[in-house]
């Protein structure tokens, strides 16, 4: 759980910084969150979540 909110609160922090740099438009970044949305209700959110938490351990352990 934390590590889903610290996730959730990194890529929102990229995602606006991107809108302030003009490096991304409105348009992608609302295709980008809805694309997230729709993705966090399939099945794919298991194994994605897997994967995050075994890169995070990964990490953590160097």
């Amino acid at each position: 759980m934390v590590v889903t909110v610290s996730l959730v609160a990194l890529f929102g922090l990229v995602l606006f910084f991107l809108l302030r740099s003009n490096s991304l438009g409105y348009g992608s970044a609302f295709t980008a969150v809805g694309f997230g949305f729709f993705l966090a209700s399939t099945g794919a959110s298991g194994p994605i979540n897997e994967l995050a938490t075994a890169v995070i351990n990964a990490l953590g352990n160097l």
